[in-house]
């Protein structure tokens, strides 16, 4: 489980002490990590609180929130490209009914990266962490598959074989 290692300004594989078992960062931790650094690195006079911080992430993410909402479009360098689109109305099929369904446009954001981090999520070594392991499957669950015989037609499971 990749965690946030802020003094080396990297993402690190393996798991956070405080994060095993879990399935991403949060913005809780993202805070508490940013709090550490800000007061090992004395940024300020007294110590930043976790609370303060957290004010902080959120007014950054407000503030990329609302500008989306004005402009349609933020860049930020060495980050990414966060754009407004809008989809097309489309038609559909309800999965289960069959029943033909109209789509209404939509605003979607997208994002694209920036070139930094590309780079550097391109070099990373990033487990996969929502892919769930394959169950193994018990001998007696394993269908038997007939053997083929001389001709090299597969013969019934059970019949005799000569």
């Amino acid at each position: 489980m990749p965690y946030l290692d802020f003094e080396n300004n990297q993402a690190v594989t393996g798991a956070s002490p405080d994060l095993r078992g879990t399935a991403s960062v949060t913005k809780k931790e993202i805070v508490r990590q940013l709090c550490e650094k800000a007061n090992k690195e004395k940024l300020l006079k007294g110590n930043l609180t976790q609370l303060a911080t957290k004010e902080l992430v959120q007014w950054t993410f407000d503030a990329i929130i609302d500008t989306l909402v004005s402009d349609g479009r933020i860049e930020l360098r060495n980050f990414g490209v966060f754009e407004v689109k809008q989809r097309k109305p489309r038609k559909a099929r309800n999965p289960r009914t069959g029943e033909r369904v109209d789509v209404a446009s939509k605003n979607v954001v997208t994002f694209q990266p920036g070139k930094e981090m590309e780079e550097r999520v391109r070099q990373a070594k990033i487990a996969d962490a929502k892919r769930k392991p394959r169950r193994a499957k018990d001998d007696d669950d394993t269908p038997t598959m007939p053997e083929p015989s001389a001709n090299g037609v597969p013969e019934p499971v059970g019949a005799a074989t000569s």
